[in-house]
């Protein structure tokens, strides 16, 4: 029995991950109606220059700060300066450039800081306490991070004009440029809010997988599966699924050594995780193709 809370405590840390990279996924999926396929290695590079930045004496948080107001500025220049040519490009257009992105992505942090494991710090104390036994200070410190993430950035899209105007410029752009609302600029800030999330992703996840280029590859398709099971439009749905992957990905993988160990019989351990979590994505999609929370569009032609 508390292998298993442990086992579920541990999803719910790694869910916290899955449902911040989901959300940003989320996010520019909702403005453009494309996945970025360099999510993943633009929070990767995001970390690097946190890392670089404890390296030369900052601390933690705010070098943090510092980090999350460049990937912030970079993804407002990715949009304007790459991606706005391309307004009316081709589907497969926009794919070859966001391939091209993660390319580029990592070839600059390996050319940069090498392809060398490298240590990041926790910024969480190690410390002991009841339950402790069950889950870590930074896996605690994880989850309370991106809980924090996901309640600001819904009250920034709730409560705020900004945030509001987001939203009109995603969902209607025709209406509100109707209103005022400079549909282009929400659309640039919105890849910046994505970057940023990306950004504390990398950080937070830095830890406990080390730093290296290919740090956020597996990291980003557990995002991509949390997004498509919750609902690919609907930012709530998606960070439900993100936790909901982590959770399943644990108990699947405990119940198949508990099984190897009880009656000899391997069925799936650790190593298949990630193939559980795309059997989900597949099952899920198949019986509901919107996800479980989203809708299906239909659009006149």
């Amino acid at each position: 029995m508390e292998q298993l809370i442990q086992q579920i405590a541990s999803g719910l840390a790694s869910g916290a991950i899955y449902a911040l990279v989901a959300l940003a996924l989320v996010m520019i999926f909702t403005a453009t109606d494309h996945l970025n396929f360099a999510q993943g290695e633009m929070a990767m590079f995001s970390t690097y220059i946190c890392w670089q930045l404890i390296q030369w004496g900052f601390p933690f948080w705010p070098a943090l700060g510092f980090t999350i107001l460049f990937s912030f500025l970079l993804g407002v220049a990715i949009e304007r300066i790459i991606l706005r040519p391309l307004h009316n490009a081709s589907v497969l257009s926009i794919v070859v450039v966001f391939i091209g992105l993660l390319a580029i992505f990592h070839s600059l942090a390996g050319s940069i800081w090498s392809h060398t494991i490298k240590n990041f710090p926790s910024p969480f104390p190690n410390v002991t306490f009841a339950g402790s036994g069950y889950i870590g200070s930074h896996q605690i410190g994880m989850i309370l991070v991106s809980l924090l993430m996901l309640f600001a950035l819904y009250a920034f899209f709730r409560f705020t004009p900004l945030g509001l105007a987001m939203r009109a410029a995603a969902q209607n752009p025709v209406s509100a440029r109707l209103v005022g609302v400079k549909v282009d600029w929400m659309l640039a800030l919105g890849w910046g809010l994505a970057a940023a999330v990306g950004a504390v992703a990398g950080a937070m996840v830095a830890p406990v997988v080390y730093l290296e280029p290919n740090m956020m590859a597996s990291i980003l398709l557990y995002g991509f599966a949390g997004a498509l099971v919750g609902g690919i439009s609907n930012p709530a749905g998606a960070v439900f699924g993100g936790f909901l992957v982590g959770v399943l990905e644990n108990l699947v993988a405990y119940f198949g050594n508990l099984t190897e160990k009880t009656f000899g019989i391997y069925i799936v351990g650790n190593g298949e995780k990630l193939t559980v979590a795309l059997i989900i994505v597949i099952t899920i999609l198949t019986l509901k193709p919107a996800g479980l929370f989203g809708r299906t569009t239909v659009r006149r032609v």
